[in-house]
């Protein structure tokens, strides 16, 4: 079964968006000052060293303050990290989940505003409820499994 879906038209074409969407996701970090591991990503992930802009801030803080603003991510450690796997330096992003629900490159600009805006104020809790009612009215007509 599985096979057959990668093997079909329709699954090509999504992961050539979710690349797309990875490429125009990194770069958007990139640009707001973040250092992406390897300079970028040709794959439906990147990889962020949080060092570079916010050096006191661990993934584990970021991964936890974007979840309550219902933005999944997940720590991980950067090559060199000092911070162990339970903290982290790092973050880990990807694309296959907004892809999947009809997010193009357009909307990644947005997205990583929506993410530097709660890391730049990660103790702001008025902010946080401002990203979240945000991301919510984003995805209110873009269900993750539409079937």
């Amino acid at each position: 079964m599985a096979f057959g879906e990668a093997l079909s038209d329709e699954y090509f074409e999504y992961i050539l968006q979710v690349k797309k969407n990875a490429a125009a996701m990194a770069k958007a970090f990139t640009d707001r000052g973040y250092n992406i591991i390897s300079g970028g990503t040709d794959n439906h992930l990147m990889l962020i060293d949080l060092r570079s802009k916010f050096p006191e801030i661990t993934g584990k803080m970021v991964e936890n303050t974007l979840v309550q603003a219902d933005i999944t991510v997940n720590k991980n450690m950067v090559p060199f990290d000092s911070r162990s796997p339970f903290q982290t330096s790092g973050l880990r992003v990807g694309t296959p989940a907004i892809t999947t629900r009809g997010l193009k490159e357009d909307m990644m600009e947005p997205i990583v505003d929506l993410i530097d805006d709660v890391i730049s104020h990660i103790d702001d809790t008025k902010k946080l409820e401002a990203v979240k009612a945000k991301v919510n009215e984003m995805m209110a007509d873009r269900p993750l499994f539409a079937w």
